[in-house]
């Protein structure tokens, strides 16, 4: 248990801070002044000031935020007039200057929108450093087909074991797992397969076949059937494909759940996310070793900051994709929207966002029980 919360507190506030130093670090250069670099939500249990930017540790470790001067109506003055949390050692009696730069919405609407979009660009930066580790100890699994399934739909369609899968339909293909993902969410569609076979190029045309004891249809393709140890230079373009592969899961599994395809026991928050990483921990040590475990929960790092990334990027209220679509609105307008207009919207995503959080915690919570 104790395990599980620490990895968990690693994973996420990995995510997280890289998130928040994102707009930090852009915000800063572009002159904007911050009022705080919170890491969690709720209470502060510790704080400090440097150059009069507030840096805090909060309660609940499910969330960050890099306050700026004037966005979402808070300014430097009620920063100034709000309570301490507890310091630490030494950190008493800091100064309260306002730190360097301009309010937010003084700045020019490229820069806060440069500053918006750092947070998710973040994310995806340190997805790729991740899968630079990942791609530098395990290599890459290549998309070799190891096994065909007698009687299966790829037989039928004259697939053939050592087969190289180059594309299914118009979609590139560098890992076996790519072919997993397409199989698992296909709900019946003929796909259009191309690969290799001894230096020849050759299409099939497979139409997967339903199994009704798994309740999915099924390609006929076990493997992978090859792994490749990346040299120095395939290493940075095999973990450039890596952060593909998990963009494309992630806006895939988005697609499926609007299309009700997934369920809400599909779906986790921080509490499944702790459970997940814990049992996935356990697992890989158990199976392979500590190596091999630590690989897994970085594995589940770069995951979860693509996930970040693409989930903040949704033009919805409340969250950076919401705030870069009513500043493109702005850009196009060559005036803001009024700020109290926006407020409104944004609270009430947020309001949205909180009720959802809870129902998913929630759910989290009646998962474990059941």
């Amino acid at each position: 248990m104790i395990r599980t919360v620490i990895l968990f507190l690693i994973v996420f506030g990995a995510v997280v801070i890289s998130h928040e130093f994102g707009h930090f670090l852009i915000g800063r250069r572009n002159g904007i002044r911050v009022l705080e670099f919170a890491v969690g939500m709720g209470p502060t249990l510790f704080s400090f000031r440097r150059k009069g930017i507030k840096y805090s540790l909060k309660l609940l470790p499910i969330g960050g935020a890099c306050m700026f001067d004037g966005e979402d109506g808070v300014t430097a003055q009620d920063k100034a007039d709000e309570p301490e949390g507890t310091p630490f050692p030494g950190e008493s009696g800091e100064n309260r200057e306002k730190s360097d730069g301009v309010a937010f919405a003084e700045a020019g609407v490229w820069k806060r929108i440069a500053t918006v979009f750092a947070g998710p660009f973040f994310n995806f930066i340190l997805a790729y450093l991740v899968a630079l580790v990942l791609t530098a100890f395990a290599g890459a699994d290549l998309p070799v087909i190891g096994h065909i399934v007698e009687g299966s739909a790829a037989e039928q369609a004259g697939l053939a074991d050592g087969d190289v899968i180059t594309r299914i339909n118009h979609e590139r293909i560098h890992f076996y797992r790519e072919v997993q993902v397409i199989s698992q969410m296909n709900m019946g569609e003929t796909l259009t397969i191309h690969y290799e076979r001894n230096g020849q190029e050759g299409v099939a045309a497979v139409t997967p076949q339903y199994d009704r004891q798994d309740g999915r249809y099924y390609i006929g393709i076990q493997g992978p059937g090859a792994y490749l140890d990346c040299s120095a230079l395939q290493v940075f373009r095999y973990s450039f494909y890596e952060v593909g592969y998990s963009v494309k899961t992630t806006y895939k599994s988005l697609g499926m759940l609007l299309k009700g395809r997934f369920t809400k026991d599909d779906v986790s928050g921080p509490i499944g996310i702790a459970q997940f990483v814990g049992e996935s921990y356990e697992q890989a040590e158990t199976n392979y070793g500590t190596s091999s475990a630590i690989l897994t929960v970085l594995e589940i790092v770069g995951l979860l900051s693509v996930n970040l990334g693409i989930l903040n990027l949704l033009p919805l209220p409340a969250l950076d994709g919401g705030r870069l679509l009513f500043m493109l609105v702005e850009v196009v307008r060559g005036k803001p929207v009024p700020p109290e207009k926006e407020g409104m919207i944004h609270f009430a995503g947020l309001v949205v966002l909180m009720l959802l959080m809870v129902f998913i915690m929630y759910n989290d919570i009646m998962k474990i029980i059941r």
